[in-house]
């Protein structure tokens, strides 16, 4: 986690004073206390731009999002358990996904699901021009909206959590609400997969209300242990729901 001063005012045509590079971190939650980004410098920031980290903490609501970078074989299994436990979800995809998985992309949202942006080439969105940003979150609307017929593409997640004044500020002015999350682990590496009790043990203990869980489809763990995880928070109260359902911004 990174901690930092704000950011200056966004100047004329996207060109800012401060630069500044933040990489998207926060304090956990732990035994159903809420997380926090108190700490982290970019709190008043992500408030003045728009931005989720979790929804409303007075109401035992998660909102379930999966990054789809590349497909790992797992996404069929995620939208079996997603479809037989009715639960939405959203999908942030890049462009190779989107060129490489179109049936995919179309379950997705003849099932009901959210397809949000998360870049074509998966850049570093900081070190990238206004334009060359907006050429990349355009590209991926499209081709999804070529693919799938969806027009409308309003959630942005930006790869690996990085961002600055900037990339907030034009990916707002193209209509998207930059989401990050309040619980998530390292699910990730393939390479270093630890069975669906790991993961069930991961996200069920981070488990608080307004959660934003990110998941990444290409881990075994998490497609393992998704039925169990919606079980568990069911059993305990909590009620899955969209993006578009969400009431609450930054608290």
């Amino acid at each position: 986690m990174l901690c930092a001063a704000l950011l200056a005012a966004v100047l004329p045509d996207s060109v800012h004073a401060d630069g500044r590079t933040f990489h998207f971190g926060f304090k956990k939650s732990v035994g159903g206390k809420l997380p926090s980004i108190d700490e982290e410098g970019f709190k008043e920031l992500l408030k003045k731009h728009g931005a989720v980290f979790m929804g409303d903490p007075a109401k035992k609501d998660l909102y379930l999002t999966f990054d789809n970078g590349y497909e790992n074989g797992f996404t069929p299994a995620i939208l079996d358990t997603l479809k037989a436990k009715k639960v939405p979800a959203a999908f942030f995809v890049t462009g190779h996904y989107v060129k490489t998985q179109a049936d995919l992309l179309k379950r997705m949202t003849a099932e009901g699901h959210i397809i949000g942006n998360h870049s074509w080439s998966h850049p570093d969105v900081s070190a990238i021009s206004a334009d060359k940003l907006k050429e990349e979150l355009s590209r991926v609307k499209q081709e999804v909206s070529n693919v799938t017929g969806q027009q409308e593409m309003k959630y942005l997640r930006t790869p690996r959590g990085i961002f600055n004044e900037r990339s907030l500020a034009v990916s707002r002015e193209m209509g998207y609400t930059n989401v990050f999350w309040s619980l998530a682990y390292m699910d990730w590496d393939v390479n270093a997969q630890k069975g669906a009790s790991y993961a069930l043990q991961k996200v069920t203990a981070q488990l608080h209300p307004g959660a934003v869980l990110l998941l990444h489809s290409i881990s075994r763990d998490n497609t393992e242990a998704l039925g169990a995880i919606i079980d568990e928070a069911r059993r305990q109260g909590y009620e899955f729901k969209s993006l578009d359902q969400m009431e609450t911004r930054l608290p």
